[in-house]
Parts: C-alpha cells; sequence; structure tokens
C-alpha cells in the first residue's frame, strides 16, 4: 500500500514539473519569464512595454482602423449584392413587382381564405380579379388613343406652323432660308446615325420580349405569393442559424405590414391625383384626358416626384393641343393637388405606417435612379421603409431583450397601443396567422 502511494506522488511530481517546464520554455518568447501570468496578462504586459508594436499607435487611431475595415467590408459585400441583382435582373425584377403586388392584393385573399375559401382558389381568383382590371384600363388607355390620334396629329402641326410663322414673323425674325436648313440639318442627322437608331430598335425588340417574359414570372410567383407566401417565408427562414430565427421572422413580419401599409397608402394616394387630374383634363378638354389620367396614376408610385413629373407632361400635350392660357391652367391644378396630397393625404393615410424622413425619401429615390432607372426610383421607398422597421426592431431587441415585443417607429398599432400582429388584411406572406401567432407567443 505503501510503494503505490509512493509512485502516485511521484508520478503527479513528475507532471508538475513537465507542465512547469513547458510554461518556462513558452515563457522565454514573451516578457513573462515565470510563465505563470494568464494570457490577458502576457498581452498587456507585452503591450506596454513594446513600443514597436501597437501600443505605439494612439487609441484612436486604432479605433479608426477597426471601424474603417470592417466599413470597407460592408461596402464591398453590399457592391457584391447589388451587382449580383443587376446582373439577375430579370429575374430580380419580375419577383419584387410580384412581392408589391402581393402586398396589395394579399389582404383581399386572406379576407377570401378567412370566409373559408381555398387558399389555391381565393388566391386565383384574386389574380384573376386583377389582371381583369388592368386588362380594362389597358383598353380605355388604347381607345382613347386610338380615337384622338387623328385630332393630336392635326394640333400638333397646326402648332408646329403657328411656332414656325412666330420664328419668321416674331422678335427672332428668322428667314425662311434658315429654317429650311435647320430642318435639313436635322434630315441630315437621322440619316448618318441610322445605323444607331436600327441597333436601338433590335435593342427595344429585345427589351419587349424581356418584359413579357418578366411579366409572366411575375403573374406565376404572385400566385404562389397569395397561395403560400407564409410556407415560402418558412422555408427561408430556416436557412438562417436556429438562434437568430425567431427575431428574423419578428421582423420581416413586421416589414410585411409596413409595406402592405404602404402599397395601400400609395394606391389610394394614387388614385385620387388620377382622378382629380383627370376630371381637369375632361373639364378643359384636353385630349388624351384617360391615358393621361393613368400615367399620372402609375406615377404617383414614386412619391413626391412622379406625379408631377406625369402631370408636366399633361402639360406639354395641352400646351400642343390647347394653347397656353390652357396649360397654365392646367399647372394650376396640378400644383394644387399636390400641394393636397403633399400635406394632408399622406399623412392622414401613411400616418405612423412609413415614418421615414423626406430628404430620406429624396435620396432613396435618387439612389434608386441610379442605380436601376425607373424601377429603383419605384421600389427605393419601400425597401428604406422596412429596412427602417425591421433595423429598429432588431437594435431594439439586441440592446433591450425585454422591450423586443414593444412597437419600433413605423408600425401600425392597435387600439391598446400593440403592433398589429393578427389582422388577416396584413397576415399570410410573411406575418404569421392568428392561430400561429398566438402559438408563438406562448412559446416565447
Amino acid at each position: 500500500m505503501v510503494t503505490l502511494r509512493q509512485r502516485q506522488a511521484r508520478q503527479v511530481e513528475s507532471e508538475r514539473r513537465r507542465s512547469l517546464a513547458d510554461r518556462m520554455r513558452a515563457a522565454s518568447q514573451t516578457q513573462d519569464p515565470r510563465g505563470l501570468m494568464a494570457p490577458r496578462a502576457r498581452d498587456a504586459l507585452k503591450d506596454e512595454t513594446d513600443e514597436s508594436g501597437d501600443a505605439a499607435v494612439p487609441n484612436g487611431i486604432r479605433t479608426a482602423a477597426a471601424w474603417s475595415w470592417r466599413f470597407l467590408l460592408i461596402i464591398a459585400a453590399l457592391y457584391a449584392l447589388v451587382y449580383l441583382l443587376v446582373e439577375l435582373s430579370v429575374v430580380v425584377i419580375p419577383v419584387v413587382v410580384a412581392l408589391l403586388l402581393a402586398a396589395l392584393l394579399q389582404p383581399a385573399a386572406a379576407r377570401l381564405t378567412a370566409r373559408g375559401w381555398p387558399k389555391s382558389l381565393s388566391a386565383a381568383v384574386v389574380l384573376v380579379g386583377g389582371i381583369a382590371v388592368v386588362t380594362g384600363i389597358i383598353w380605355l388607355v388604347v381607345a382613347q388613343i386610338s380615337a384622338s390620334f387623328g385630332d393630336l396629329s392635326r394640333q400638333v402641326g397646326e402648332s408646329i406652323d403657328s411656332v414656325r410663322n412666330w420664328l419668321v414673323n416674331g422678335p427672332l425674325s428668322l428667314s425662311q432660308t434658315q429654317l429650311n436648313d435647320a430642318f435639313e440639318s436635322a434630315q441630315t442627322t437621322l440619316s448618318d446615325n441610322q445605323d444607331l437608331l436600327t441597333s436601338g430598335a433590335l435593342t427595344t425588340a429585345v427589351t419587349v420580349g424581356h418584359v413579357v417574359t418578366g411579366m409572366a414570372l411575375a403573374l406565376f410567383t404572385l400566385f404562389f405569393f397569395l397561395q403560400d407566401g407564409r410556407g415560402i417565408w418558412r422555408w427561408l427562414n430556416r436557412l438562417f442559424p436556429r438562434s437568430a430565427q425567431p427575431a428574423i421572422d419578428e421582423a420581416a413580419s413586421r416589414s410585411w405590414r409596413t409595406l402592405i401599409s404602404y402599397v395601400r397608402a400609395t394606391a389610394a394616394v394614387a388614385l385620387f391625383d388620377a382622378v382629380i387630374i383627370g376630371i381637369g383634363l375632361l373639364v378643359l378638354q384636353v385630349p388624351l384626358a384617360i391615358p393621361l389620367a393613368a400615367l399620372v396614376f402609375l406615377g404617383a408610385f414614386i412619391p413626391i416626384i412622379g406625379s408631377f413629373i406625369a402631370g408636366l407632361v399633361a402639360v406639354l400635350i395641352a400646351l400642343v393641343s390647347n394653347g397656353f392660357v390652357v396649360a397654365l391652367i392646367l399647372l394650376g391644378v396640378i400644383i394644387a393637388v399636390m400641394q393636397f396630397e403633399g400635406h394632408v393625404l399622406q399623412p392622414l393615410l401613411l400616418g405612423r405606417a412609413v415614418q421615414v424622413h423626406p430628404l430620406a425619401v429624396v435620396l432613396a429615390i435618387a439612389a434608386g435612379l441610379l442605380l436601376g432607372g425607373i424601377f429603383g426610383a419605384l421600389v427605393a421607398v419601400p425597401i428604406v421603409a422596412c429596412t427602417n422597421v425591421a433595423t429598429a426592431y432588431l437594435m431594439r431587441r439586441s440592446h433591450q431583450p425585454e422591450a423586443a415585443k414593444a412597437p419600433v417607429p413605423g408600425e401600425q398599432l392597435d387600439e391598446n397601443g400593440a403592433p398589429v400582429t393578427s389582422d388577416p388584411s396584413t397576415t399570410g406572406l410573411i406575418s404569421p396567422d392568428s392561430d400561429n401567432n398566438n402559438n408563438t407567443v406562448k412559446g416565447r
């Protein structure tokens, strides 16, 4: 028995000496001669004694450098994402359009489903109804253009003749020879650039093919968004780490409700602009009143500047066809409508649903135009609004976990001051239905 204890003691002493020797060998390469300090203490001692290392750099410079490389990494990742989206624009654009249309049509499908309709039937009925409305509007626009094209062409010809007479007999006193030379120069320019115009026509034909393909893909995607949007989102959410899935799901649900509110309010504002300006066009007897009203409706989906630019097109046509006085009256009507929209309709309809500063809206639209043209301007504000809500929620959750269920700026609230989560008009695609939502809350 004594021999066994002696062996154990010698073994423990041998292991202790071996460990001490290993630590001494490691310590010979640092400023810790005994090798008994903790790693952080050795690093701190090294930083204090090594003036040629990081300790020689001021703390402010080191902090700035740490932020800089992280910022550059984020910018590089965003650039790569934008480049990938541009390369896949033929697929990305129809999917985004389908998402916006789903935000507009999904509440109707959700109400039909709540009344006992099958999801597939609800999605099909809402989709066919939407297509029928759009087809009717297009038919009215085409019929109006066909009926007014002859009169408009005659009025444009008369306006050109009046402009020519003004140039000859007005203050400029141009000669007929100078006007003829100008027209001949324009014709020569067109002849010299015939190849460029031909290539542009071919490019337009390819673009038309892409548009047709994109429309078919958008409708196909829209049906599945309406029919099983929540299932699609569950599959996407499972791609994230399990610990992050609840937070991402809630942030996406709040963003989806914000998108629904934005699309609803924008559609209401666009309808108001189109109706009032269309009535003004009819009263002033401006040609193409219905097509111009449809153009105003589409332009209103680009906030602040869309309706105004579309209205300027109507003013230009009124100037050519009806004269300066009618064009000036129409411009006054458009300005009055824009003022009423900006000061009454948008605050009343949007409220807290899309709480984005007007400067951020303008800058977002400018960036969208630069990166994606008209489509970029169309989706810029929804992206900013949804990102604002999701980021605010995630930041609050990370800093104040107990306040994770509290509303964040830009959200709809119920009569109790809580975020709306179970309204049938705001559920179905990303937001969970009422049963699933109640179970989720109880699980948390």
